[in-house]
């Protein structure tokens, strides 16, 4: 598959290519998938995907692996610990809004049966498919995410600003931002 044309951003090293090539931009409809992409996104502002995808098992052995009950209920001593794992960004505020974010994240689950219900209701419950030809036409938020991140503020969630909302969208394949000519583009069209 070394041949075939793939989104340039993803090119770097392998891990990369493998995150490109087998899940982003796939249609997500797990809630757990949806809370991995909330915590790894919301540990990312101000940093690459690419640091956040090494580091990518460290989250998982730390926070359960994505089990937003069980993080829901850490308490500041298992937080404190976590902290000290050069595994995982040791930012204090990103890693206490994981819990935060848990505990929102299952709020809407009881309102809305499930998170992921909720969130494709921004996109009409399908796939936003974009027709870019290069990267500097793919935009770094959108009126859907905008919207997104607007609404998860309003019920308390952290670290879920547009763009980081529009990283999540793309991620979770609620929009296809694959370029035109990436061998993905059309398997997810």
């Amino acid at each position: 598959m070394a041949d075939l044309f793939r989104c340039p951003w993803c090119t770097k090293f392998e891990q990369y290519i493998q995150y490109h090539d087998k899940e982003w931009g796939v249609p997500v409809h797990e809630d757990k998938i949806h809370f991995e992409f909330l915590i790894l996104e919301g540990a990312q502002a101000g940093l690459s995907w690419s640091t956040i995808l090494k580091k990518r098992e460290g989250y998982r052995n730390n926070f359960a692996d994505f089990n937003p009950e069980k993080v829901a209920r850490f308490s500041e001593k298992k937080l404190e610990k976590i902290l000290l794992d050069p595994a995982i960004i040791r930012n204090r505020l990103k890693v206490y809004a994981a819990v935060n974010n848990a505990k929102h994240f299952l709020e809407v689950q009881k309102e809305f049966g499930s998170f992921d219900k909720y969130i494709w209701q921004f996109v009409n419950n399908e796939p936003i498919v974009n027709r870019w030809k290069t990267m500097k036409q793919v935009p770094a938020t959108t009126k859907e995410s905008d919207a997104l991140s607007k609404d998860l503020i309003s019920r308390g969630f952290k670290f879920v600003g547009s763009t980081v909302m529009y990283a999540h969208m793309q991620a979770c394949g609620l929009v296809n931002d694959h370029l035109i000519d990436c061998f993905r583009y059309e398997p997810l069209s």
